[in-house]
């Protein structure tokens, strides 16, 4: 995968400088911007390349036909060729901004230095010429890349009124590539926290999304608690702070504490691994309770439903919910991994995506009591039980009870659930043990 979005990267570097060889043989100004740029001076591979230019969409539409617009309004051209793309931008200011997103007004300007006052941070202000070397940098991004600081341009208040967004994507940056937040930048998000309650919940979702994934997770979290996010737009997860587990079990502290360990341990996780972690003690706070010392009675029911509404309202798939939800559901039935019967046991190690709960488990014990024991047990019984031991073929079917005389119903489920627990169990090896053990058990209803 690695070496595919490299060859990915290396083409649409390729691309974006042809395109502005182009744009500066007819007269534009045209440079490198943000992401690329930054990443690039911290030598890393850029997921894509943006170019802004001088030359307004028409001019870009001339130059490359096979252009097309998909920020029309803003200026935007999609350059696509192959397996390479790149975005074109002309130069612009933005107007104030009335809903937290939008700006009111947006004017094409000529020069980059216009262009650079509208953007987010100063590592995402820098413009360079990837012909000539020439790197433009009108906030002092080059200077906050070398010190690891993130930093907003301008007036942070009035940037982070203008995209209530940005206050998550600093976290985001400050995370992935471990930053320092400047501190007029810090508390500009913490006064402001609260209208993040303004943004869509998809919005949200989405740099959630790039906060779990994209590097240090633990970070990204501590950030958002730090500047009073957290509590705005995931006020289930700041509920596990201060929540005290039973030291036996938990030597690492509170329920928040065990989490963070977690997230940290995680490596280039799936998103759905991710959250698996983020939610599967997502139901301890709501249920904790103390005598002779302290229970969480019931907390894995909750943490399913609590995950569930979370992700619900937070506009994720159905199948990503669903896969999450059985990951909370399932993450403590390893304790019991030796004690199951035979049944179900294989029907446990043949959960969809299992290598997911094998990965929730595994961190889960890095981060409290250090005992993989059962990640262990689990990995040979996956190595040597084979495809059939697991999922065997049905000695009898549908098809074959009703042909026995059966009535077809919901005791049919009964019947092939139960006959694949003695195939499972070991007990029924062929067609004719089937029958007999049918007749048996289940004898014909008059």
């Amino acid at each position: 995968m690695a070496a595919i979005a490299n060859a990915s990267s290396a083409a649409s570097a390729r691309l974006a400088v042809d395109a502005i060889r182009t744009l500066q043989a007819h007269g534009h100004l045209a440079y490198l911007v943000g992401g690329c740029v930054r990443d690039q001076l911290l030598g890393r591979t850029p997921d894509d390349f943006d170019i802004a230019t001088s030359a307004h969409p028409p001019h870009i539409q001339a130059l490359f036909p096979d252009a097309h617009p998909v920020g029309a309004s803003f200026g935007v051209m999609l350059l696509r060729r192959h397996d390479a793309e790149v975005q074109m931008a002309t130069f612009r200011s933005e107007g104030a901004y009335q809903d937290g997103r939008h700006p009111t007004r947006l004017e094409f300007v000529h020069h980059p230095s216009l262009d650079a006052l509208r953007r987010d941070f100063t590592i995402n202000a820098l413009f360079q010429d990837p012909i000539s070397g020439e790197l433009l940098d009108f906030h002092g991004g080059r200077q906050d890349l070398q010190d690891g600081l993130l930093r907003a341009v301008g007036q942070p208040a009035r940037r982070f009124a203008e995209d209530h967004l940005r206050m998550l994507r600093a976290v985001r940056f400050a995370a992935r590539l471990g930053f320092a937040i400047h501190a007029e930048t810090a508390n500009a998000i913490r006064a402001q926290a609260a209208s993040i309650q303004h943004i869509s919940q998809e919005r949200i979702r989405d740099e959630l999304v790039r906060i779990l994934t994209e590097g240090h997770p633990r970070r990204g979290f501590e950030l958002l608690d730090e500047l009073s996010l957290l509590a705005q737009i995931l006020p289930e997860a700041k509920a596990m702070q201060g929540v005290q587990q039973p030291p036996e079990f938990h030597p690492e502290g509170d329920v928040w504490t065990h989490t963070m360990l977690m997230l940290d341990a995680l490596q280039q996780p799936s998103l759905t691994v991710a959250l698996g972690v983020l939610f599967h003690d997502i139901g301890k706070p709501e249920t904790q309770t103390i005598t002779d010392r302290i229970r969480f009675h019931g907390h894995v029911e909750a943490g399913e439903r609590i995950a569930h509404a979370v992700m619900a309202r937070l506009r994720f798939s159905q199948d990503q919910i669903e896969q999450v939800v059985a990951l909370v559901a399932n993450h403590m039935k390893f304790m019991h991994l030796r004690e199951m019967r035979q049944s179900t046991r294989k029907r446990f190690l043949r959960l969809p995506a299992f290598e997911e709960h094998m990965e929730l488990h595994r961190v889960d014990c890095l981060s409290s009591h250090r005992k993989l024991g059962n990640y262990q047990y689990a990995r040979e019984l996956l190595e040597t039980l084979s495809t059939q031991e697991l999922r065997p073929q049905p000695l009898l079917n549908g098809g074959d009870l009703i042909a026995l005389g059966y009535q077809p119903g919901p005791r049919f489920g009964e019947i092939l659930h139960a006959m694949e627990d003695q195939q499972l169990e070991g007990r029924l090896l062929t067609r004719e043990d089937a029958l007999t053990w049918l007749r048996e058990t289940y004898p014909v209803q008059a």
